[in-house]
């Protein structure tokens, strides 16, 4: 299992140990959100392409407040790494903590801080959808750019998010 430096507490490092994603496939839906067979948040492709709807607001909102810092298309820049390389070794729970908690990663070439999001409701309210879109990028099934084709956006999405940006 990966060790996974999650953010600095003091001068102490806060640390999680945690399996690598599983399988991607999608095995429940409720309400257009789909979920892999560990119970976390995954994406669904139709054959025409069709993302789901988590993916393309993943997408949105990952453009919105992480491009950035990690650069277009989750490729990264000299600011932050690339996501779609990292969420290869990052399941749900290391990427929300990293995500809430923040994260340090200083040495004698650099010094790299992902700053606490947690209090960022454009972020947060929105974490599920942008780990989805991570995941895809990461697992090369949503390419470069906007999705050309997605979902409508589910009743259950428009209320979780009217719910959370209150």
């Amino acid at each position: 299992m990966p060790i996974v430096v999650v953010g600095v507490l003091g001068t102490y490092a806060v640390a999680v140990i945690a399996e690598q994603p599983g399988n991607p496939k999608a095995v429940t839906s409720e309400g257009g959100k789909h979920s892999d067979g560990d119970g976390n948040p995954t994406y669904k492709i139709d054959a025409d392409g069709t993302v789901d709807y988590y993916a393309y607001a993943g997408f949105v909102r990952y453009s919105a407040e992480c491009l950035r810092c990690h650069g277009p298309d989750a490729l990264g820049s000299s600011y932050g790494p690339t996501l779609a390389e990292s969420m290869k070794q990052l399941n749900y729970q290391e990427f929300y903590a990293v995500v809430a908690g923040g994260k340090q990663n200083v040495n004698a070439a650099q010094t790299l801080v992902m700053p606490a999001l947690g209090g960022n409701r454009n972020v947060m309210c929105y974490i599920d959808a942008i780990y989805v879109y991570l995941r895809a990028r990461a697992d090369g099934v949503i390419g470069r750019g906007r999705p050309a084709k997605h979902a409508d956006k589910p009743d259950s999405f428009k209320t979780a998010e009217d719910e959370c940006m209150k």
